[in-house]
């Protein structure tokens, strides 16, 4: 691709995922962004175009490389968009070597490393570098992140949940504990590797919850929105779109309304151009393709309970395409540069 005179050199670490071949995808429709590398080990040696077709017209010659951290030497950001566990262990390296890392696993995201054992089943490699990282939902942490080199992207449920709940967990409405979110992803948050419970037959026309009370999630969703929650992810038979239905209870002396949630959340997010509120219940599908989220609230006077629904792309708003905000800010670039806002009908 040829780069513009502002343009800036970037590589893509796991570039053959969904993840990774969704920072392509978007990277090409950024006027200011240079792939210069992807790597994909397992398809080292092999043209992106091959496969990803979508991506032939943009990247006819790109072929996917195995990791080397000297490849990535100068280059002005790095996306890495590896399985957990992979980016504690080249983080270290690539601090010397690149301007800045967007990362979009969960190795940086969370503040306590004593969390990682409990949650993700082994210790931080390198817990040092935790305070390094700033936490990526441009919405909630703008400021940060632009000043930051390196950026832990929020994960895909955690970044619906965020949206949702941050704003009235801050303005004191709602309690902050007692919070109950229920969220269900397409399979393509599963990722690329093939597995069981991903396969077509398991999937399909069916409808099923899993990570019951000990999904890895649990601990960014709190961390996020500064309250505790009671979190079920559940997988549903769409290949993209998380719809995540959020429960809670209002703060002692907080008198609620339907109108008065939709006003704090219109007024919370009035200037931001991938938040959209709206009192009609979203959907994942008006969200496809798009780095949206559309959230409505309501306040239920029968139950005394708060309702707050958020919808994304799970690969987009959920993950590159929130990676790629991320980048925008870290690099100087108008935020919403290279990022769509209209989702894909029907």
């Amino acid at each position: 691709m040829a780069a513009s005179l502002e343009s800036k050199q970037i590589g893509i670490v796991g570039g053959s995922g969904y993840l990774g071949a969704e920072l392509l995808r978007l990277s090409a429709l950024h006027p200011q962004l240079e792939v210069v590398l992807a790597t994909g080990d397992t398809q080292a040696g092999k043209l992106a175009a091959s496969r990803y077709p979508n991506l032939a017209a943009a990247y006819p010659n790109l072929v996917f490389t195995e990791f080397d951290p000297s490849a990535c030497e100068g280059l002005d950001l790095v996306f890495l968009a590896m399985p957990h566990g992979a980016a504690q262990g080249m983080v270290p390296e690539l601090r010397k070597r690149v301007g800045a890392i967007v990362d979009l696993s969960a190795d940086f995201r969370l503040k306590d490393s004593r969390l990682y054992p409990q949650w993700y089943h082994e210790a931080h490699q390198s817990p040092e570098l935790l305070d390094e990282f700033v936490y990526g939902i441009p919405e909630l942490s703008r400021d940060e992140i632009a000043g930051s080199t390196a950026v832990a992207v929020a994960g895909c449920y955690p970044t619906a949940a965020a949206l949702a709940l941050a704003p009235l967990v801050q303005a004191g409405l709602i309690e902050p504990s007692g919070i109950i979110v229920d969220a269900a992803s397409g399979v393509s948050g599963a990722g690329v590797a093939l597995k069981e419970s991903s396969l077509f037959c398991t999937v399909d026309e069916s409808f099923s919850a899993y990570g019951l009370l000990d999904h890895r999630h649990t601990p960014e969703i709190e961390q996020a929105i500064g309250a505790s929650v009671l979190f079920t992810p559940h997988l549903a038979p769409m290949s993209r779109g998380i719809l995540a239905t959020c429960y809670a209870r209002p703060a002692t002396g907080q008198k609620l309304t339907t109108e008065s949630l939709l006003a704090t959340l219109d007024q919370v997010y009035a200037e931001e151009p991938f938040v959209v509120v709206r009192p009609d219940s979203p959907s994942t599908k008006a969200t496809l393709g798009s780095n949206c989220a559309h959230l409505t609230a309501r306040f239920d006077s029968r139950t005394g309970w708060v309702v707050v629904l958020a919808a994304i792309d799970n690969l987009v708003k959920g993950g590159s395409g929130n990676a790629v905000q991320c980048a925008n800010l870290v690099l100087g670039f108008p935020e919403p540069t290279g990022l769509p806002t209209v989702g894909l009908n029907p």
